[in-house]
């Protein structure tokens, strides 16, 4: 655990937001076959602003802080926003991740970007074209 920096450490034994959430507005999940990670987000959307999110994520320390840190700084924010965040965000917010964890960022966010196409799906609303791409990207990968 030596590698991983304090943060890390306090976000995946405390981690923010965990647990699951009925009647999400979206969900989304990824799974990374490599790694063994599986992150599941849940969101809950009023007037355009994400006001309540949960994740579940069954992997090592780096996903489960990760998974927590992208609901922090998805919590309050309006859905543009949200989709802007990215991996080398979170990794910030961590102070970094040992290289061979980088990936775990990654399904952070995929997670995310998978849970707002879910919403827009789900409540019929055009899907912009960058979210579109996101998805079928994350498709390929997971």
């Amino acid at each position: 655990m030596s590698s991983y920096s304090q943060k890390v450490i306090e976000h995946f034994q405390n981690p923010h937001n965990y647990g699951h959430m009925d009647n999400p507005d979206g969900t989304g999940q990824v799974g990374n076959v490599v790694c063994g990670d599986v992150m599941k987000l849940y969101i809950k959307i009023k007037d355009n602003i994400i006001n309540d999110v949960k994740f579940e994520t069954f992997g090592c320390a780096a996903a489960i802080a990760t998974s927590s840190v992208v609901t922090d700084l998805v919590i309050g924010k309006k859905i543009n926003e949200a989709l802007k965040i990215t991996n080398s965000k979170v990794l910030k917010e961590l102070g970094g991740l040992p290289p061979i964890k980088v990936h775990c960022s990654l399904l952070a966010v995929d997670a995310l970007n998978e849970a707002i196409y879910d919403y827009y799906k789900s409540i019929k609303k055009t899907i912009p074209k960058s979210l579109e791409a996101k998805h079928k990207l994350i498709q390929k990968k997971h």
